[in-house]
C-alpha cells in the first residue's frame, strides 16, 4: 500500500517560505494571491495489505520522525 503524508505548519506558526512564495507570485503579477502556506508531501510504500494497519504505521512514523507535532499538522492518505 502507499501512504501519502501531507505536512503543513499549524496556523499561527510563521511560514517564511510561504511569504517568499507569495512575494514572488505577486512579483509575477498574481496580485490576488494571499496567505500562502507551504508544506511537504512524503510518499511511502508499505508492505501492508490492511488499510488500517498501514494507516497505523504511517501515524507512528509521523509521531516519531516525519512531523513535529508542536509546529506541524499532518494528514495521511492510504491507497492501494
Amino acid at each position: 500500500m502507499k501512504a501519502k503524508i501531507h505536512i503543513t505548519l499549524k496556523p499561527g506558526v510563521l511560514d517564511p517560505q510561504g511569504k517568499a512564495i507569495e512575494g514572488a507570485l505577486r512579483g509575477l503579477g498574481f496580485d490576488t494571491v494571499s496567505d500562502v502556506r507551504q508544506g511537504k508531501e512524503i510518499v511511502l510504500t508499505l508492505d501492508e495489505t490492511d488499510e488500517a494497519a498501514a494507516r497505523a504505521k504511517a501515524e507512528e512514523m509521523c509521531k516519531k520522525l516525519l512531523a513535529n507535532p508542536v509546529m506541524e499538522n499532518y494528514a495521511i492518505e492510504i491507497t492501494a
